[in-house]
């Protein structure tokens, strides 16, 4: 697995050296949006609508749309201070608590946390300690200049690290529109929709359950690709660059052309009049 954050977790005065690992990957199939005519991968440029041009990356800033229209400009240098003013290559444990506490809807992305440099007894230490208590620890840890809320608990063996959203980026529930309030329900309905729970109730198995979509669409693509439907973006001819390249060719023969011409004209206007040799007749004696 690719590292992709060192640091170290603490919690009291223990302090562990750690390596974080992505624990879950994206496996959606990614399509991409092609040229109809020639199958050519489609491009987008940054450009402003304003002064309707392309930009660069230099020309580029970053701001927030504290009122409609109206930005406030934060500078790369602004940036980088308050990045390391709060970054800390720490998982910090502040809390302890049950698992069940924390509502799923606060779960954001998992993370496996390894052991650093050394680092092997002490994460075995937390490990069994995590697992004697039956408690996981709520961290903070500071990740691509983003201060974010963890847990952190044992899964298998390994100690995991799952960010979680904090209280203010949960949205209200009592804003969803529609939600029925005092309905009342028929008991007999009741029971016959515990009965269909109680019949569809099972032990979690992961293993059982399949993206039919993406296996589907895996399949379409390798059927299409046996029977070599695969496509090739087509190639623009580079006439217009030879034609270019002719073109200037040309201009420069006839700019020679003209110059030598020109000058010719020069020549002939400024040199003196040739003089006509007149003959001398001599009279006989």
């Amino acid at each position: 697995m690719h590292t992709m954050w060192k640091g170290s977790i603490s919690f009291g005065l223990v302090n562990i050296p750690i390596k974080l690992f992505a624990a879950t990957e994206d496996k959606d199939v990614k399509l991409r949006q092609l040229h109809k005519k020639c199958h050519t991968p489609i491009q987008y440029e940054k450009r402003c609508p304003n002064c309707e041009e392309e930009v660069s990356n230099e020309e580029i800033v970053k701001g927030v749309e504290y009122v409609k229209g109206k930005f406030v400009i934060l500078t790369e240098e602004e940036l980088k201070e308050l990045k390391d003013e709060h970054e800390d290559k720490t998982v910090k444990i502040i809390d302890f608590v049950s698992l069940e506490d924390i509502d799923p809807i606060y779960y954001n992305r998992s993370y496996y946390i390894g052991p650093g440099e050394n680092g092997q007894k002490a994460y075995a230490l937390l490990r069994e300690a995590l697992k004697t208590s039956g408690k996981i620890g709520i961290a903070e840890i500071t990740m691509r200049s983003k201060q974010q809320l963890s847990i952190v608990r044992v899964y298998h063996d390994c100690i995991v690290m799952e960010t979680i959203h904090y209280p203010d980026e949960v949205r209200n529930v009592k804003e969803v529109p529609g939600v029925p309030e005092n309905v009342e329900i028929d008991e007999k309905e009741l029971n016959t929709a515990m009965m269909l729970i109680d019949q569809l109730t099972t032990t979690f198995n992961p293993e059982k359950y399949e993206d039919d979509y993406r296996i589907a669409l895996l399949k379409k693509i390798e059927a299409k690709v046996n029977q070599n439907e695969g496509k090739i973006p087509e190639e623009t001819p580079r006439q217009n660059v030879v034609d270019l390249m002719s073109a200037l060719q040309a201009s420069i023969e006839r700019a020679k052309e003209n110059a030598a011409k020109e000058s010719e004209n020069i020549t002939r206007e400024t040199a003196p009049p040739i003089k006509k040799k007149t003959k001398t007749v001599r009279k006989k004696a």
